[in-house]
């Protein structure tokens, strides 16, 4: 690497430490035009006192540009040059007794589900504190005030209520007027129509001095909707998406390896060739290759595997682990958007907001759900205006439930709230969905086909009863394979190693290209590799042979199933799928594998072409067809499937071929896949049973008077409330 090209292209913002040395000086004046963005959190800011004296603080500070301070949400937003870092800032308000913590610009947005959830709750909260003091007025009217008293007492109310509806309903108000924007009848029109009615009804009976006015059930109705909706914001909080847990992995800086100094970066000035160092206890920042250091890498939340990974020099390692035992020093590949980790989360958002045939069945419902809604509440105001001889408050408050009454939330929810929950189940068990139809193609499958080699199985040989051969003859080997790169001769040296037993002396050590290794042991000529050139005979699987002074030994290896590989199998056959096993490989490794997992239905030596070919066939029959693969072999045996699915060790074009990735090695996921898939399913279809069925009942009842907005507002909510419960209910 060229330290000198790699280190004038890293940014860097050096710590107040560092300006002491002439090698931090000299880096921190190349990045000094630079400009930084810090935000930090103030927890205990209060007052206006706060607001100047933090200002004040941080831009006394050289190098920042520009400090303001958002009292409502405590935080401090800081313009700077590069040279100025968030550790120093927050140092500069300790000294002013001040606590700061770092927060992520970048990150922020990240925290809009949060924001909207806390804007909602004081909200409700305003509205709950007003409905109270207008139901205490109420109850005086209630208690037989009459003339100019009941006039005041109405008054005092409208006073209250009106500024709370104005507030309180913005979040309805703000969503209409967007939909009657673009010529659409979005499902917020509804309820602000209902608001405006209850609230203008009773201005109207107050300036009239009549003996009713409809204040408090205005304010309880913004009250109980603003609830319900809370309510189903936090519902669906809970059941966080793959793509916000992936989010909330990224880490906002790192620290860059300049000319041997520590500089703390943000992500988005690292670039790839950059070297950063990685603390014990520190999260991966960036996807790159260990350059220095040994430890153990924890990749569950990516993954799902449970055990800790070692790392060492060479290996690849990604944005999101977590570095468990001692530090790395890992040179970048990609950061930022450019990671992986990043590329996912984009990958499942955007998997999680694609139509499926029931999210286009819901859009079009509710297109036409809502002109009906309008239709129906007008139709209801004129019949009773007609019925009840001119009567416009009890045709208005019909009119007003019927709105209500019949908004299509639930309706709207039915989707959205199964893919999403079932996305994140997916995710934890570790399955990314690329494709956001590929939860509902996977509910019909009713056949499995797999790959051997790298799905079924890791690609990896393993010595089979290495125990059972001579100690010398396994001492013997492993010192020739030790000399070797080939793939049989380093599972042949880790499978002794792993017993324990130490390599013999050999000298003369040298490889024969397409033959084998061979060197003197205490005077004999001894070789490691093919069976003709050590005259052995060869044996009907794959092997590796050793010659020993005349006498010879074979070595046996299988391909290592992958773990789990039974148990999924095992699940499908249960859960009645048909399974087959198509691969590539000679036919003695395919029949173990397939006997070991019990598959009956197997074909050995398949061209891709035949595979493609197999997958067609079976959709000819009317099968959907789940396919699970991993090499360029697979890809169009992939493509031509019903759902596909392939581990992330997967070539890349298999990735790109696939709908669903399967994270880490344990192939036992597959079986949750299927069955979440299909819980999904009924989700949905029960979702939209709870949204129609509540219709039929409500709607009616709200025609005849029987429900007033108030309790239409409660059914309302509840329908809502019940449609993402129910999504909640995947396991």
């Amino acid at each position: 690497m060229a330290l000198a090209e790699d280190f004038s292209r890293a940014p860097i913002s050096a710590c107040p430490a560092c300006t002491v040395v002439p090698a931090a000086e000299r880096i921190a004046a190349q990045r000094a035009a630079r400009a930084a963005r810090i935000v930090l959190s103030l927890p205990n800011a209060g007052g206006a006192q706060s607001i100047s004296l933090v200002e004040a603080a941080l831009q006394a500070v050289p190098g920042v540009r520009s400090a303001r301070v958002n009292l409502t949400r405590k935080r401090v937003s800081v313009d700077a040059e590069g040279t100025v870092t968030a550790a120093r800032l927050i140092a500069v308000l300790a000294d002013q007794g001040q606590e700061a913590h770092e927060l992520d610009p970048g990150l922020l947005s990240a925290t809009e589900t949060d924001r909207q959830g806390r804007d909602l709750l004081m909200r409700v909260g305003v509205a709950f504190f007003s409905m109270m003091n207008v139901m205490l007025l109420s109850v005086a009217v209630w208690s037989g005030a009459e003339a100019a008293t009941r006039d005041l007492f109405h008054w005092i109310s409208g006073a209250i209520a009106l500024p709370t509806v104005i507030f309180v309903g913005q979040p309805f108000f703000r969503s209409a007027w967007a939909s009657l924007r673009r010529g659409r009848l979005g499902m917020d029109v509804p309820i602000s129509l209902a608001l405006i009615l209850a609230s203008s009804i009773s201005v109207y009976e107050t300036a009239m001095s009549g003996e009713y006015a409809y204040f408090d059930a205005a304010v309880m109705l913004a009250f109980f909707l603003l609830l319900g909706r809370y309510l189903d914001h936090r519902t669906r909080a809970i059941a966080r998406s793959a793509a916000e847990e992936l989010a909330a992995l990224e880490v906002p800086r790192a620290i860059v390896l300049l000319d041997g100094i520590e500089v703390e970066t943000p992500i988005a000035d690292i670039r790839p060739g950059d070297t950063v160092l990685v603390r014990p206890g520190a999260r991966m920042p960036v996807d790159g290759v260990v350059l220095h250091g040994a430890s153990e890498l924890d990749r569950g939340l990516l993954t799902g595997e449970s055990l800790p990974v070692r790392a060492g020099v060479g290996t690849v390692v990604s944005a999101g682990e977590v570095n468990l035992t001692g530090p790395l020093t890992v040179t970048v590949t990609a950061a930022g958007k450019e990671s992986s980790l990043h590329r996912m989360a984009d990958l499942v958002a955007v998997a999680e907001g694609a139509k499926t045939r029931y999210t286009s069945l819901a859009d079009r419902a509710a297109k036409l759900y809502s002109p009906l809604v309008h239709i129906l509440s007008f139709s209801a105001f004129g019949y009773w205006m007609w019925a009840t001889g001119g009567d416009l408050r009890y045709a208005i408050n019909i009119s007003a439930a019927v709105l209500i009454i019949t908004c299509p939330c639930a309706l709207g929810l039915a989707v959205p709230a199964v893919i999403t929950s079932a996305s994140g189940r997916l995710f934890h068990k570790g399955l990314l969905i690329k494709h956001g139809t590929a939860l509902e193609r996977l509910a019909e499958v009713d056949t499995v086909v797999f790959d051997k080699t790298g799905t079924l199985t890791l690609g990896v040989p393993e010595p089979l009863a290495l125990a059972d051969q001579p100690h010398a003859a396994v001492a013997i080997a492993a010192a020739l394979a030790a000399g070797s790169s080939h793939p049989l001769a380093r599972a042949l040296a880790d499978g002794a190693r792993t017993l324990g037993i130490t390599p013999a002396e050999i000298t003369g050590i040298r490889e024969v290209p397409g033959q084998g290794i061979e060197g003197q042991w205490q005077g004999t000529l001894v070789r490691l590799g093919r069976a003709d050139w050590c005259a052995a005979t060869a044996l009907p699987v794959t092997a590796t042979y050793l010659s020993l002074g005349g006498a010879t030994h074979a070595f046996a290896f299988n391909d290592r199933p992958r773990p789990g590989a039974d148990r999924a199998v095992a699940a499908l056959q249960a859960a009645g799928m048909q399974v087959e096993l198509l691969s590539g490989d000679a036919e003695t490794p395919v029949r173990d594998l397939a006997r070991r997992l019990g598959i009956a239905d197997w074909r050995a030596g398949v061209l891709p072409a035949e595979k493609a070919a197999r997958i067609s066939t079976l959709a000819a029959e009317g099968r959907k067809v789940l396919m699970v693969g991993d090499g360029l072999n697979d890809t169009a045996a992939l493509a031509a499937a019903h759902v596909s699915i392939s581990p992330a060790s997967a070539l890349d074009a298999a990735r790109v071929a696939s709908d669903i990735v399967l994270l880490g090695q344990d192939m036992a996921p597959l079986a949750d896949a299927l069955r979440i898939s299909r819980q999904a399913t009924r989700r949905m279809i029960e979702n939209f049973l709870i949204s129609g069925g509540y219709n039929v009942v409500a709607v009616p009842l709200a025609l005849v008077g029987l429900a007033t907005p108030l309790a239409a507002a409660l059914a309302m909510s509840l329908s809502s409330i019940t449609v993402s419960l129910n999504a909640m209910r995947l396991k």
